[in-house]
């Protein structure tokens, strides 16, 4: 996401710094090119005639006129108004008052609702809070089966949803349950319809009046673009949500939702889904978005995401064997499978500033995951003992390991290859290395 967004804008940025003065007819025709940018990017067009406008403002002013970089001042104007734009500042969930707290969540068919609200139970439980998933959806088939799976999944209390009760009833009856369990948060997911209509609003009314939530986050799918603010809109108008959940950002939407819903409907983004698996889901931060989009990348969410998926105890035994030089294939397997968990290697490495810029000048380089895949399936197909001391692996044993993973003798030679010249690597490091590194973190 955001990728032609960023290449767009940064193209723009480019010719303006390497100006060496700008005049206010620079700074129309780079505006111009800014404004078409946003408008591709599917944002909405009264979003984007009030920014290129305060823009404009700022950048025909003394600190652009009189900078001895003007080009710099002009992204510095841009990103100070994209952070504006996208919400200035990160909003947490409010849930404090009455306990137990209680999360409602909306939204048309479709969005994402059941999966982002196991998603946001793993989340909070992670805060150190108890939630409780609730299903509320006796109209889609095998809604209530699916959150049961997915509470099941993450050892998370599910409400016993029997489908001859009505939504109003099941959420009045889970919250008292709550109460009675000790359980801190109670997550509602609620039926959705193809498009908006009185009877689901009428319903959605009638729950929020029966168990007053402090939360109402609406659930919209970020690739419907000007859609998911025209829903919105709608949801906004009939139950004054709370704030914004966008699903499906890892896909090709163009970011026009993002960059929209807060200025049309005044309300913030709280999280985005970023993936299928349960642990793909990040607090939405205006700042960390916007130095996304102008290529900036995003080292801090990359950091939470490693903190959150990385065993902190494997990490420091880890490091020890590093120290002592007994690194196994096994360990390496290991990593590769707790770097998958990041996410793709494209979410991953795009985080990583200044790589979008390089990006445009080397394509290709990016790796291929499918490799990784080969390499855990290679390291699987070996013995206890061959992963322990890749040296006894001789002709015999590849062709078996090569038979077992699906792969050729060449994909096992190259694997050990490279394995015994990361050893060497490591070696040379030396154990005096390995002790300036903070705890738990690796040199690789």
């Amino acid at each position: 996401m955001f990728d032609n967004l960023n290449q767009r804008l940064n193209s723009v940025f480019k010719k303006l710094k390497g100006r060496g003065r700008l005049s206010e007819d620079d700074i129309q025709e780079g505006l111009r090119e800014v404004r078409l940018a946003l408008l591709e990017a599917d944002v909405n067009y009264k979003v984007v005639k009030d920014f290129v406008k305060k823009v404009r403002e700022r950048a025909v002013g003394q600190e652009v006129m009189d900078s001895l970089t003007p080009g710099q001042q002009v992204v510095k104007i841009v990103h100070e108004e994209l952070i504006e734009l996208l919400g200035s500042h990160n909003e947490g969930l409010n849930l404090a008052g009455r306990q137990p707290a209680v999360v409602l969540l909306v939204g048309l068919q479709g969005s994402g609702k059941t999966t982002t609200a196991a998603k946001i139970a793993r989340w909070l439980r992670k805060k150190g809070r108890k939630p409780y998933l609730v299903p509320a959806d006796i109209y889609r088939p095998a809604a209530i089966d699916q959150l049961q799976t997915l509470g099941k999944q993450l050892n998370i209390p599910v409400f016993p949803t029997q489908k001859d009760s009505t939504p109003p009833e099941i959420a009045r009856q889970a919250v008292a349950k709550a109460e009675v369990e000790n359980l801190d948060t109670v997550i509602i997911d609620t039926a959705g319809r193809l498009h908006v209509d009185e009877p689901l609003m009428k319903e959605l009314q009638d729950i929020k009046k029966l168990v007053e939530p402090q939360e109402i986050l609406l659930v919209a799918d970020a690739m419907t673009g000007q859609d998911a603010v025209n829903i919105a809109k709608a949801f906004d108008q009939d139950l004054s949500l709370t704030g914004v959940v966008l699903t499906k950002m890892e896909g090709d939407a163009r970011g026009g939702a993002a960059l929209s819903i807060q200025s049309v409907i005044g309300k913030p983004i709280k999280f985005v889904g970023v993936g299928e698996k349960l642990n793909a889901l990040e607090a939405f931060h205006p700042k960390r978005i916007a130095d996304r989009i102008l290529g900036m990348g995003d080292m801090l969410t990359l950091i939470e995401k490693a903190q959150d998926t990385f065993d902190q105890e494997k990490a420091l035994e880890l490091q020890q064997k590093l120290k002592k030089n007994t690194f196994t294939l096994e360990d390496f397997r290991d990593q590769l499978v707790q770097v998958r968990k990041l996410g793709s290697l494209e979410q991953i490495i795009s985080m990583i500033p200044g790589f979008n810029k390089m990006k445009q000048f080397k394509k290709g380089m990016m790796p291929d995951e499918r490799e990784f895949i080969k390499i855990e399936a290679i390291i699987n197909s070996m013995t206890p003992q061959e992963r322990k001391k890749y040296n006894i692996i001789n002709a015999s044993r590849r062709r078996r390991i090569a038979k077992g993973s699906g792969t050729t003798v060449q994909d096992v030679n190259q694997l050990l290859k490279n394995y015994a010249q990361m050893n060497k690597m490591l070696k040379k490091l030396g154990k005096s290395n390995f002790k300036k590194l903070p705890r738990g973190l690796l040199p690789f």
